[in-house]
This record gives C-alpha cells, sequence and structure tokens, in this order.
C-alpha cells in the first residue's frame, strides 16, 4: 500500500466515524441526589460541596440531569454556576418553591422546552403537598417534554424521589408513575431518573422494569464505577451499600455506557449518593 492510498483510507474512516456518531447523537443523562442543605452537615455541609456537584455535571457533560434533595438556594447556586443549563420543577411543599424540588435540569444549546409539570405521588397527585398511602412526607414527579435540536426528535424526561419510609408508598408511587407515562409521552422515548429508595429485587423496582430498561443491564461496555449508590460522604474501603438511585429507559433506548460515579476529592464524596450517569441513544 502507498502513503497516498494509506491517507485516503484513514481519511475515509475518521469521515466515516465521524458521520456515524453525527447520526447516534448521544445524550448524556444523569440522577443525581445532591444531599438536601443541611448546615449539621458539617464539613459536608452545602456551601463546602456546590462546587464539586456542579463540577460532576460539567465535566460528565450532562445533557439531561434528574437531581433530588434540591432545596430552593441550592437549585440558585447551580443555576449560577452552570450557566449552559435551564431547569424546570417547583417545590413539593406549596407547588411554588417550598421544600424540596426534583428538577430537571437540560442544556439549553441541546434542547428546546415543549412543555413541563409536576404531579404529587398520592392519591390526589394533582392537590400540591399532598401525600397518601404511608408515606412520611410529600413526594414528586417532575415532568418535561423536550424537541433535541439535533435530531428534531422529541424525548419526554420524568424525574422523581420515592418516600424513605414508606414501604407502601414507594410501590403505590412506581405503579401511579408506570401507569400515566404512556399518556404523558405520547410516544416519545422515555427516560426516568430518581432516587427510589430501594434496590434491585424489590417490589418497587420490578414494577419499574415491568415496562421500563434498567439502563445499566443495556450497556454496551461493562457498567462502571461501584455498585452501591448510597453509601455516605467519605470514601470508606470496600462498596457503597446500596443501589437505589437509576435511570430507567423505554424499549428501543440504546444505552453506550453507563457507570455510579465515584468520583472524590481527598478522600469526600461531592453527595451522600453516588450521580448514576448513562450514555444513550434514542430511536430514530
Amino acid at each position: 500500500m502507498n502513503k497516498v492510498t494509506g491517507m485516503f483510507l484513514v481519511l475515509t474512516f475518521c469521515y466515516s466515524s465521524a458521520i456515524g456518531q453525527e447520526a447516534e447523537s448521544p445524550i448524556n443523562v444523569m440522577s443525581f441526589n445532591i444531599r438536601y442543605n443541611n448546615p449539621e452537615d458539617g464539613v459536608n455541609a452545602w456551601p463546602n460541596r456546590k462546587a464539586r456537584v456542579a463540577s460532576m455535571i460539567e465535566f460528565h457533560s450532562v445533557d439531561l440531569l434528574g437531581l433530588q434533595e434540591v432545596l430552593k438556594d441550592q437549585l440558585e447556586n447551580l443555576a449560577q454556576a452552570l450557566p449552559g443549563y435551564e431547569w424546570v420543577g417547583v417545590g413539593r411543599s406549596d407547588g411554588l418553591s417550598g421544600g424540596e424540588f426534583a428538577p430537571i435540569l437540560y442544556k439549553s444549546q441541546r434542547f428546546t422546552l415543549v412543555e413541563s409539570g409536576t404531579f404529587w405521588l398520592s392519591e390526589t397527585p394533582q392537590s400540591a403537598g399532598s401525600k397518601s398511602w404511608d408515606a412520611a412526607l410529600p413526594r414528586i414527579a417532575t415532568w418535561a417534554m423536550f424537541t433535541d435540536k439535533v435530531t428534531l426528535e422529541n424525548v419526554f424526561h420524568l424525574n422523581t424521589h420515592f418516600d424513605h419510609r414508606g414501604e407502601i408508598a414507594r410501590v403505590a408511587s412506581a405503579k401511579l408513575i408506570t401507569n400515566l407515562l404512556p399518556s404523558m409521552a405520547s410516544g416519545a422515548p422515555i427516560v426516568v431518573t430518581g432516587d427510589f429508595n430501594k434496590a434491585p429485587g424489590s417490589e418497587v423496582y420490578q414494577q419499574m422494569t415491568a415496562t421500563l430498561n434498567d439502563s445499566k443491564s443495556l450497556s454496551r461496555i461493562p457498567a462502571h464505577g461501584p455498585e452501591g449508590t448510597f453509601g455516605g460522604f467519605t470514601v470508606e474501603i470496600g462498596e457503597t451499600s446500596e443501589r437505589i438511585d437509576y435511570v430507567f429507559l423505554s424499549s428501543g433506548i440504546e444505552v453506550l455506557r453507563y457507570g455510579a460515579l465515584s468520583d472524590q476529592w481527598n478522600g469526600y464524596y461531592p453527595s451522600d449518593h453516588l450521580p448514576v450517569f448513562a450514555e444513550i441513544i434514542l430511536p430514530r
């Protein structure tokens, strides 16, 4: 093979690879419980962690992001630190700014917001601040329909945080969400992020995966990072305790890679949960 032919083949391969990547148009999705702003956390209180949380999001170039345990001041901090993102969501206590948010952040350069909303995980989903079953606290699901500016296709994203105590409430919440998703998504591919407070094998997990796929099981390459996603602020020897944070996907969505991201700063994680990351390709 002469030099000209070799150079031609190299250029052809690079061009074909670039075309393939453009055609696939991957989307980086993250679910991240950032721990509410609790001054009693001491060295791990929010003012000492907020730059690390923002760094995680920016460094991993997240396109669609579901956050949990977010108070309004934390949301404002992140909006200031991440100017390329916009957000939707309301506080769970009053449907305005009171209590924790389960917001969705998105890259405005990549997505156009079509519509969004919030419902409560209760027997009266449209009643702000409502709770039902054995839930200890009001819980919400924030949703948004986006148009991808690259592919011009729609994608539906729902983000949530299930109750930490109520077993009946968690199962009922899973049923509520999976029953509502088909009509809400209107045929668009579905991404569900959240802290579900239950491990794989639980009734909650089985309810969610009856109609959705766990992104970890679809990854083209082996899953990255530890198995567990919740285990405290400090790096310990051994695995984090439980996998309770997920990215669930509707049928037809491919997963290039999945990871529970254990990035740390001098022995400290940016939150007591690890963010869950999935690079996905929507069906075309």
